[in-house]
């Protein structure tokens, strides 16, 4: 059963998010951390760049933790029960690092309609104002979409560097998380995150997102994976399920994946960013 309480579901709907979740342990999220930094050691470079994306497609874990039962029921109070996962990607500040997001609206370039959607950010660690956490422009979600420059400033960690200008910074939320719990918010609401300035690592799991089945990718193409109900339309391809951590077969899927959504991420542009 969906477990957002009707005082829940009236904060998301007013504010266009809901904080704190909570829905993974201290353990699993750990155990999160302990994967990423595996990859690393194993695999340098992996996870850089477009290699943060669809990483569920290449680890049990990360695979596991987008059909957590918990998350799935908090999602399902804003979205309906017929759930698919359509990306995940990882959001990592180092300690003495200039990385930050810029603020943006996600509806802007991820070209998911309608916007029966809702991103998961799963906090693997605290996140807290120190560390960079993100910021919500709490009912900005009941705006049109709004101008955004591309900047592609290298510390960006969005693909263009794509800006809303002259956000009212005392306007905004911080999204204060322990490692394990879980913000959800909209598809249009302004959002943002600054610099790391403690001496950890920062570091956040995103599904981004998981849609209703009645959502269409109308920039391009991507690969879903079911998560609760019925796919009521088929409007995409299926990926595999993982069988372990970086096998050959997963990474081919995994790597079509990417090319895919990096079409989406750069239609129209230019040029493109690092990530």
């Amino acid at each position: 059963m969906p477990n957002l309480s009707d005082q829940q579901i009236n904060f998301y709907n007013d504010n266009g998010y809901i904080a704190p979740i909570d829905v993974l342990s201290k353990r699993e999220a750990n155990e999160i951390r302990n994967e990423i930094e595996t990859i690393e050691k194993k695999w340098p470079k992996a996870l850089e760049g477009i290699g943060r994306n669809y990483i569920h497609l290449i680890s049990p874990v990360f695979n596991k933790v987008c059909l957590n039962t918990k998350i799935l029921d908090a999602v399902e109070s804003i979205i309906g029960k017929n759930i698919l996962i359509c990306g995940t990607t990882l959001f990592i500040k180092n300690p003495n690092e200039k990385g930050f997001v810029s603020f943006h609206q996600d509806a802007k370039y991820i070209g998911l309609e309608p916007h029966n959607w809702v991103t998961a950010w799963i906090a693997v660690t605290d996140t807290n104002e120190e560390n960079g956490c993100m910021r919500m422009w709490s009912g900005s979600h009941k705006q049109k979409i709004k101008h955004h420059e591309q900047k592609f400033d290298e510390n960006n960690l969005l693909t263009r560097g794509q800006t809303i200008e002259n956000v009212p910074i005392k306007e905004t939320k911080p999204i204060i998380l322990k490692a394990g719990q879980m913000s959800l918010h909209h598809p249009t609401i302004v959002h943002g995150s600054g610099l790391n300035r403690s001496n950890d690592r920062r570091i956040g799991f995103v599904v981004q997102s998981y849609i209703g089945s009645n959502v269409d990718q109308v920039l391009g193409k991507i690969y879903v994976q079911k998560a609760r109900g019925e796919d009521t339309h088929q409007f995409h391809e299926y990926s595999n399920i993982p069988k372990g951590l970086m096998i050959k077969e997963d990474i081919i899927s995994w790597n079509k994946a990417k090319d895919e959504l990096s079409k989406i991420f750069y239609s129209g542009a230019t040029k493109k960013g690092k990530y």
